[in-house]
């Protein structure tokens, strides 16, 4: 068992930090907000920090699920952060969904304090989080993602080396490119079944069990045709991440032009004030 800490405690954060607790990690908790931290620690046990530096102090594993790249420097290397007060050879691993360019950035900072550093962007929404079933797709040296991968394995139901640091980026935009048009697919099939006057789950009953089925069409088509969008991952943090998507395309001479079209679909229902429904609001433009 290793002492750890965990930087962030949002709806992923929280139970993933809980998962490292019950596996029997020493584990010390920050957050911004520190009520969060202090909720985290009643429901668990294990210790909060008032700093990202003071949280790290003798850990041998520093984890980190926070909003975007701004805020992952911030916890690094703004005042108190972590890199100051990481062990040396500590690992730090980042399971927030940020640019390739400051994973690199952030790596070879680590690299010069003699700090370890995977980047491990993860994918399964805040259900897979409280299961303790994510996708963990990581970037960085074969010797730190062979020294982190049985602590991440807490809340992994696949841990996978993708490449060098920035790799597991790369990957996790694969993966938000993949899910950008199937939830715009879905949302059509299912605005289309309703205005056809079909019974949706007769509809879904069959499809599903073809060629058209899918984990979204599994677990959101229900919510989805009721009009009910309180189930994750937001619109305005899949936004975020669509805006990585496009970037890191120009980058590489990568076409997206089905991913671009449904960032904009993402805009409009942010006008429609649907910025913290979840990604399978799409249908919402279709249907109201």
């Amino acid at each position: 068992m290793a002492k750890l800490a965990f930087l962030g405690l949002g709806v992923m954060g929280f139970p993933m930090a809980a998962h490292l607790k019950n596996a029997g990690h020493d584990v010390t908790v920050y957050n911004r907000s520190s009520s969060k931290a202090d909720a985290w620690v009643k429901a668990n046990g294990g210790q909060s920090a008032q700093t990202p530096g003071q949280a790290v102090a003798g850990a041998e594993f520093v984890f980190a699920c926070v909003g975007n790249d701004d805020d992952l420097r911030q916890i690094c290397v703004g005042d108190d952060g972590a890199f100051s007060g990481m062990s040396d050879a500590a690992v730090f691993v980042d399971h927030t969904t940020v640019s390739a360019a400051v994973t690199r950035e952030l790596a070879e900072q680590a690299r010069g304090l003699g700090l370890g550093y995977v980047d491990a962007p993860i994918s399964g929404g805040q259900a897979g989080a409280e299961n303790g079933q994510l996708s963990v797709m990581c970037g960085g040296a074969q010797a730190d993602f062979d020294r982190a991968a049985p602590v991440i394995g807490a809340y992994a139901k696949i841990c996978r080396l993708m490449g060098d640091v920035g790799a597991g980026q790369m990957t996790k935009m694969c993966n938000q490119i993949a899910i950008a048009g199937l939830v715009q697919g879905l949302s059509e099939s299912l605005a289309f079944a309703q205005k056809a006057g079909l019974e949706i789950e007769s509809v879904v009953e069959v499809i599903s069990q073809g060629a058209a089925g899918s984990w979204q069409m599994e677990n959101r088509h229900k919510t989805m045709a009721a009009g009910e969008f309180e189930h994750g991952f937001a619109v305005n943090w899949m936004r975020k991440d669509l805006a990585i998507c496009l970037a890191a395309a120009d980058e590489v001479d990568a076409s997206l032009p089905v991913t671009a079209l449904v960032d904009q679909f993402y805009k409009e229902v942010q006008g429609m004030g649907g910025g913290r429904w979840d990604t399978s609001a799409l249908i919402a433009r279709l249907t109201r």
